[in-house]
């Protein structure tokens, strides 16, 4: 049974390494080559190789990403290193096969913004398979490893080299739109990776805890965690209390709260991901 486990873990972490190199592709292809931005990576060394020597991307991209797989392979482990090949051969035929794609953004604006969406939805799902698109993605990854990063910065920082060298080769205007790119594809990375939803974290500070542990329960029929502390400026003990709920939630549970608790001190943060047993939102 845990063999089976781990065997359909690794088929759903495959597959997230295929569907997101996928979408990098096509992000290349629609938006970066067509609007000559060399948004960071390995597809922005060959489109500045395109635009010199009119080297066909996609490979270029498969020869510059044999040595740094061997390095990937080095530092970061056999099983990351085999989901990178996957990334590594899905990118460039993605960008081979969509070559002649008609839907395609010269406009550098737009290029930068919808394609930096487009290439951080595909990085993060790449990511979130445990794998890498191979080049200076498996570069990030290691910076990533070794400097404890987020990916998204990681990325940021390897990708600034490329752009530098855009900058030259094409101008500086094309260069801070690409560094636009740049910036949008890293926080979408890390907004897939955090599986970011609309739960709230409720932190309730207050005196009166059985009143609020009933609001919770009967109102919204929500479990809770309780913490004692001490107040930093009366130094009396009170109880804070977590909640974990749904947007809808929050809103009634904010109205019930100013309404019945007012002097209760509340604060409601984004939860970007629940994990554990007994906090899940499903009713």
């Amino acid at each position: 049974m845990k063999i089976q486990t781990t065997k359909r873990k690794l088929l759903i972490e495959y597959s997230w390494v295929m569907i997101g190199s996928i979408f990098v592709g096509l992000a290349f292809n629609i938006f970066f080559l067509p609007a000559r931005l060399a948004a960071g990576g390995v597809s922005g060394i060959s489109t500045i190789l395109y635009e010199l020597y009119g080297f066909e991307p996609a490979f270029i991209q498969w020869l510059i990403n044999i040595p740094v797989f061997f390095l990937g392979f080095a530092l970061l482990g056999k099983e990351f290193s085999l989901k990178t090949l996957v990334g590594t051969f899905f990118v460039p035929f993605t960008i081979w096969a969509s070559a002649d794609i008609p839907f395609t953004i010269d406009n550098p604006l737009l290029s930068a913004i919808y394609g930096g969406i487009l290439l951080g939805v595909g990085l993060g799902i790449v990511y979130r398979g445990n794998g890498s698109t191979g080049g200076l993605a498996t570069v990030a990854q290691i910076v990533k490893k070794y400097s404890g990063l987020s990916s998204g910065y990681a990325q940021l920082l390897v990708d600034g080299m490329v752009v530098v060298a855009s900058a030259v080769v094409f101008n500086l205007e094309l260069a801070l739109f690409a560094m636009m790119a740049i910036f949008v594809t890293s926080k979408v990375i890390d907004f897939v990776q955090l599986q970011t939803s609309p739960s709230k974290l409720v932190l309730i500070i207050t005196e009166q805890e059985e009143r609020i542990q009933t609001i919770i329960k009967e109102e919204i029929d929500r479990g809770l965690t309780k913490v004692r502390s001490v107040g930093g400026f009366s130094n009396q003990e009170k109880t804070m209390i977590l909640c974990v709920v749904e947007q809808q939630e929050a809103i009634y549970l904010k109205r019930v709260l100013q309404e019945e608790e007012p002097h209760s001190f509340v604060v409601f943060l984004n939860a970007s991901e629940i994990l554990g047993k007994g906090f899940s939102l499903a009713k």
